[in-house]
């Protein structure tokens, strides 16, 4: 088989189990999810990293340094999602 084809079949099973399993986290579950997310985007972009930074051709560092542009974004939505989240439960002054 044509590893683009076992590629993109993975890539479109996850889409779908990925958003069954989101759709099924209550709310009370997200923030501490969210943190977990926030750590593995962290590794991904150290990945994307060594990736851009490794000079083996244009493609690698270009989709390099594209890794390095989502993960960052991702990261830091999370946290301001998290920091939302978490604002909630705080007491109100008065």
């Amino acid at each position: 088989m044509d590893p683009l084809v076992v590629g993109f079949t993975v890539f479109v099973l996850s889409i779908f189990i990925g958003f069954e399993l989101i759709t099924k986290v209550p709310a009370t579950l997200h923030t501490p999810l969210m943190s977990g997310s926030n750590a593995i985007s962290g590794i991904t972009i150290i990945g994307a990293l060594l990736s851009a930074g490794a000079g083996h051709s244009a493609l690698t560092s270009i989709l390099g340094f594209l890794a390095v542009v989502f993960a960052t974004i991702n990261v830091v939505g999370g946290f301001l999602v998290t920091h939302r989240m978490l604002a909630m439960f705080r007491a109100k002054k008065r």
